[in-house]
């Protein structure tokens, strides 16, 4: 593997940010932090930014206040974060099953899904007690009615990176391999000439 050259990789994205999407467990957060680490760039969590904001965790919100006003506010910080760009931004789960939230992604940033199998999902998320869509009786039916929904929507973003039971290296360095072949897509050159 070749070494990154962060220099190209800030100047690739401009002002954008790198916007990792996928379900609990896919390694948005374990995975984004070694992609910064590798970029120079910096690492922030939407969820950690959204208690920070509210003062409550994520679990107590959705309690509150109900999933719809959870969504809500996650949209407007994550539209805050994305001008704070470029950086590395691990999203919640939901969050880019919101058009709204999508499209301010779109506009400010780079969509990278990581996408990750029911078992290896399963298998992590089993370690962390907090994960309030999975406070039930069989997690596993719904983690998968969550990918038979979510999946669809988070084929829309900009690239996809198999997460899987490998070192968080080598994922990492996998998906700044992708970042750096969407970049030389005609796909990325038509879009970097509409937002001209």
């Amino acid at each position: 593997m070749e070494s990154v050259d962060p220099a190209s990789i800030k100047q690739k994205l401009g002002q954008r940010s790198i916007v990792l999407v996928g379900l609990m467990g896919a390694g948005k957060t374990a995975i984004g932090r070694k992609v910064a680490a590798m970029t120079g760039l910096n690492f922030v969590d939407s969820d950690h930014e959204i208690e920070a904001v509210s003062r409550m965790s994520v679990a107590d919100l959705f309690e509150t206040y109900g999933e719809a006003e959870f969504r809500s506010l996650e949209m407007r910080v994550l539209s805050r974060m994305l001008e704070d760009g470029p950086q590395i931004l691990a999203t919640g789960g939901g969050a880019f099953m919101n058009r709204a939230t999508r499209e301010a992604i779109a506009q400010q940033g780079i969509s990278v899904w990581l996408k990750a199998d029911l078992d290896v999902l399963m298998e992590r998320v089993s370690r962390k007690q907090h994960r309030p869509l999975l406070q039930t009786a069989d997690p596993r039916a719904v983690m998968r009615g969550l990918l038979e929904k979510r999946y669809p929507v988070y084929q829309l973003a900009d690239v996809t990176v198999q997460s899987r039971d490998v070192p968080k290296e080598q994922i990492a360095e996998e998906l700044v391999d992708a970042l750096n072949a969407f970049f030389d897509s005609p796909a990325a050159q038509e879009r970097e000439a509409e937002t001209q």
